[in-house]
């Protein structure tokens, strides 16, 4: 299984609009064949951190998530909202099996 971990800082005036973009993106990615998860999480500590724990049976499949069309929605709108680049981490996901 192929787990990115996206780490996302928003500005913290676009937090609601990141949230509602990044809500469309979620519904529209856990329909793709490969994905397993797609779960977005905002730190308790700092309202504009996020992480997007992203899980696909494979990396063809993670590969594919970065060529829909609802991806490239999401990526665009939500570039002027962040507050500095975001960063994704590559992982293997051993449990559970894809």
């Amino acid at each position: 299984m192929q787990v990115t971990l996206v780490h996302v800082h928003v500005k913290p005036e676009f937090i609601p609009a990141f949230i509602e973009a990044t809500r469309l993106n979620h519904e529209a990615s856990v329909q793709e064949p490969g994905n397993r998860r797609f779960d977005v999480l905002q730190d308790p500590a700092d309202a504009g951190h996020f992480i997007l724990y992203e899980a696909y049976a494979s990396a063809a499949d993670a590969a594919a998530h970065k060529q829909t069309a609802h991806y490239a929605v999401w990526r665009d709108a939500v570039a002027p909202m962040m507050a500095e680049p975001r960063q994704g981490v590559p992982m293997h996901g051993l449990f559970p099996k894809a």
